[in-house]
């Protein structure tokens, strides 16, 4: 008996090893690697297959630099302000989103989160799929930093029926190259990210339009998103009082 309890610890010592590893790993490797495809992209093509329609997934990664630099700092005003504040959990949003009605819509997830959800997991709302995200959110905080992550972010997110990140969404909707975004176009995709299928950036509602404008205001109060080290450590030395 006692030799099947030891038997038991160890594979699952084994097991706990291969899971710590093998993520670590993949945290690593996409510091300096683009994402080739997230779970997501994989579970809407399931979708359209599955009711019977075209499958669509257009995906083009590109380097932050060779995005719009608007893009960032939309993402970043409408999203998660405290993004360049916080190590990846926003707790004073978080307990906002509770005690909001409509927190279904906001929740309280930052940058941080959404981009460990959109590369490693699947779309839920389980404790279980949290407790991952959690942990996947510690490790890129930890392992990617800032630029990174908002990069991943802008390469991998939802931004529309089967479009995925910041290049085909600007080829998709205003037949132009990420970087040739405009300010007010940025602005536009931003306003569509709490649900990318229902509001849509070449087809704006006046909603999206009123939203639109509070995010060029929110963007030219926050200034510039720093995309590089020494924009980075420029913004610390700025905001280390705040």
């Amino acid at each position: 008996m006692g030799k099947i309890w030891y038997n038991i610890k160890r594979f699952f010592l084994w097991l706990l090893i291969a899971f710590f590893g093998s993520t670590i790993l993949a945290v690593v490797i996409y510091k300096y690697v683009p994402v080739p495809a997230s779970p997501l992209m994989f579970i809407r093509c399931y979708q359209q297959m599955k009711n019977g329609q075209q499958v669509k997934m257009k995906h083009e990664w590109v380097p932050i630099d060779s995005i719009s630099p608007s893009l960032p700092l939309a993402v970043w005003a409408s999203e998660d302000q405290n993004f360049l504040k916080h190590d990846g959990f926003d707790i004073e949003a978080i307990k906002q989103a509770i005690s909001e009605r409509d927190r279904r819509i906001r929740g309280g997830s930052t940058i941080s989160q959404q981009t460990a959800k959109n590369v490693f997991l699947w779309p839920s709302s389980t404790w279980v799929r949290k407790g991952f995200e959690a942990y996947f959110t510690v490790l890129i905080e930890i392992i990617w930093g800032k630029q990174r992550i908002m990069e991943v972010y802008l390469n991998t997110i939802e931004m529309g029926d089967g479009i995925y990140g910041a290049e085909a969404v600007a080829i998709e909707h205003f037949g132009v190259h990420a970087k040739d975004l405009t300010r007010n176009q940025c602005a536009l995709i931003a306003a569509t990210l709490p649900n990318p299928i229902r509001f849509d950036s070449s087809n704006p509602t006046s909603y999206m339009y009123r939203r639109q404008s509070w995010i060029i205001k929110q963007m030219v109060w926050l200034g510039a998103f720093p995309t590089t080290e020494e924009d980075m450590k420029e913004w610390e030395e700025k905001n280390k009082n705040d």
